[in-house]
């Protein structure tokens, strides 16, 4: 599977089995000095992180600039702490000199944006998982910009192949699975899925596996005949074929392989994880590229699509992935701008270190993160840049010589007045894709070794896959061995599936469906499909359930352009992204949004370019 790049939980070593569920204890309020990547309950965007964005963008509220300057003067202040903020601060030292004085600002209790790090202990053993950005999806095909970024972090892909397991699921006996709801087709249970984006069983094991899903005979029929390539040769199947941009991929399911409602219900939200959204708003070529129309529709599309199919036919092994996602790329930026912040030399090392982050905004450092900070106004001033933001309920002003907007779009036609009417259409453009990134640590796993299914496909529910994370063991962090052993299971929440309308109606309702869904509605549809999935096989989910870290992102992935509802001129070098990023005087715009690309380095290549106007250089 390649992925792109609730209420205030409270830090606590569990131990499962103590009657500590339900778990409304963990969404206590956030002791002080609590340690951001152990708090557990509703993160992500959780309470007190976007209630005065919420009050800038939505109610038009405004703060009173402070007559006198409040904070210190610096060479650059960066709005956003994610992996294009740290990156603009790395890449303007570079330009600037070690001497350069930065202050990066970020409206959370963590760095990192979505590259978010949790941590458990269960058993008195450290669990860690990702809490949104997954994985680095093949490097070898980044700008040399990124790539040189990367290997002077410490990273290197040669070791992955070592320290991921590829062998695991194979040592245990277990596959992925569909989970079958009584709601949906008269059924609750588990059954070996039979889908895959590339590759995955022989088409006999397919077809065995298809036979046993609980489904109408003819949805059976249409499954079998995707999965076995069966396409028909039909003039109006050659005609979405010769046309694959403008023809949705639903209807292509219904014309080549004959799928009923009960088919399309079936494989709708499988784009929901690479998308945000279901293949009701994806094109064929969409699904083609992804793999979910099946090997036929590839080859038959090829004379049209041979650049984007070759493209992904060279794509690396999904494989570059640290314990805590892209969290331990964001540490490896803070250990490189914050003397002593976080121990280590090297990329492995990083995974167990801790961090302090008590020297985030220490006044002795040249670089400054200060947490928990919203700018409210970004705007040119005699040469240089007034910021005004709100900490600790207090509003602050300080001033920089330059400013690299590395916040989300949508947000900066309300921060910053000297964006013009043009640009500021072209920031409200995209529709940011929500998203929910969940983990569960459960106490064992020894009923999903029971039943054979270490991952589920759900066509319906809270969840649209959970499973476990990827087996991987590295820096002294060793992924769990044994069914008796903790683990975390890793579950992605796609609210925007589902949702009726474009897409844009979609991850708007889905948005505010995050906004409202309060921490006991998340656990009870965890519980419920958890229960639904490996219940019948001997889980407990009150007693084997230690935590539940949710990292809801209403505003998750950057917009990427629909081929059926964006302007078909638009993509990577040409659209709204593009007007939009505009430098206004000293401020520049850098976050994966100016790229229309939601991965790591999209993210990386944007900072490179803001810093680059900054500077004069190019």
């Amino acid at each position: 599977m390649k992925r792109r790049d609730f209420l205030q939980g409270t830090a606590l070593a569990l131990t499962a089995g103590t009657g500590a569920a339900p778990l409304e204890a963990l969404a206590r309020e956030r002791p002080e000095g609590a340690y951001p990547p152990a708090l557990t309950g509703l993160r992500g965007a959780h309470p007190g992180s976007f209630e005065v964005a919420h009050d800038l963008a939505w109610n038009g509220k405004t703060w009173p600039r402070p007559k006198a300057q409040t904070d210190s003067i610096y060479d650059l202040i960066i709005v956003g702490g994610g992996l294009s903020g740290l990156a603009a601060a790395y890449f303007y030292r570079q330009r600037i000199g070690a001497d350069a004085r930065i202050l990066i600002l970020d409206n959370h209790d963590d760095f990192g944006g979505h590259a978010k790090r949790n941590e458990f202990t269960v058993r008195g053993k450290t669990l860690l998982g990702y809490g949104g950005s997954q994985s680095l999806s093949s490097p070898r095909g980044y700008s040399l910009v990124a790539k040189r970024l990367l290997e002077e972090l410490g990273f290197r892909t040669g070791p992955f192949r070592r320290y991921f397991d590829f062998e695991f699921d194979r040592r245990h006996g277990l596959t992925e699975g569909a989970l079958f709801r009584s709601a949906d087709n008269g059924r609750s249970g588990l059954a070996a899925d039979a889908f895959s984006p590339f590759g995955g069983p022989s088409q006999a094991e397919k077809a065995r596996r298809i036979a046993e899903f609980p489904v109408s005979q003819a949805t059976r029929r249409g499954l079998t005949a995707l999965s076995a390539g069966a396409m028909r040769d039909t003039p109006a199947v050659r005609e979405m074929l010769a046309a694959p941009n403008k023809t949705p991929a639903e209807a292509f399911l219904r014309t080549a392989y004959g799928f009923t409602d009960e088919g399309i219900q079936f494989m709708r939200r499988r784009s929901g994880p690479l998308w945000g959204a279901g293949l009701d708003v994806l094109s064929v070529t969409e699904g083609v590229i992804e793999g979910w129309l099946g090997e036929a529709a590839a080859e038959a599309t090829y004379p049209y699509l041979e650049d984007e199919l070759e493209a992904r036919d060279e794509q690396q092994p999904y494989v570059f992935h640290f314990p805590d996602g892209n969290a331990s790329v964001a540490r490896l930026l803070v250990r490189s701008l914050i003397p002593g912040s976080i121990a280590g030399a090297s990329m492995d090392d990083v995974v167990m270190a801790r961090a302090d982050y008590t020297r985030l905004d220490d006044p002795n450092h040249r670089v400054r993160i200060r947490l928990g900070s919203t700018a409210v106004r970004a705007e040119n001033r005699a040469g240089g840049v007034d910021l005004t933001y709100v900490s600790g309920g207090e509003v602050h002003r300080s001033r920089a010589l330059h400013s690299v907007l590395a916040c989300y779009n949508n947000m900066i036609p309300h921060l910053c007045p000297d964006v013009g009417k043009v640009q500021r259409e072209a920031l409200a453009y995209p529709e940011k894709v929500p998203l929910g990134i969940i983990n569960v640590a459960l106490d064992n796993w020894q009923a999903i070794q029971r039943s054979g299914i270490s991952q589920f496909y759900a066509p319906s529910g809270l969840l649209t896959i959970a499973g476990m994370d990827f087996p991987v063991s590295m820096g002294g962090y060793a992924f769990t061995a044994e069914p008796s052993e903790p683990c975390v299971l890793q579950c992605w929440q796609t609210p925007a599936c589902g949702q009726s309308g474009d897409p844009f109606e979609q991850f708007r309702a889905g948005r505010m469906a995050m906004y409202q869904m309060p921490f006991a509605e998340y656990e009870a549809g965890i519980f419920d499909q958890l229960d639904a999935a490996w219940g019948p096989h001997g889980l407990d989910v009150e007693r084997d359930i230690a935590a539940i870290t949710v990292n809801r992102w209403p505003h998750g992935y950057s917009h990427e352009y629909l081929n059926l509802w964006d302007d078909p001129a638009w993509g990577r070098g040409a659209g709204p992204h593009v007007i939009g990023r505009q430098q206004v005087g000293q401020i520049a715009i850098a976050n994966a949004d100016s790229e229309a690309y939601a991965y790591v380095d999209g993210a990386f290549n944007a900072a490179y370019r803001a810093v680059r106007e900054l500077t004069n250089d190019g």
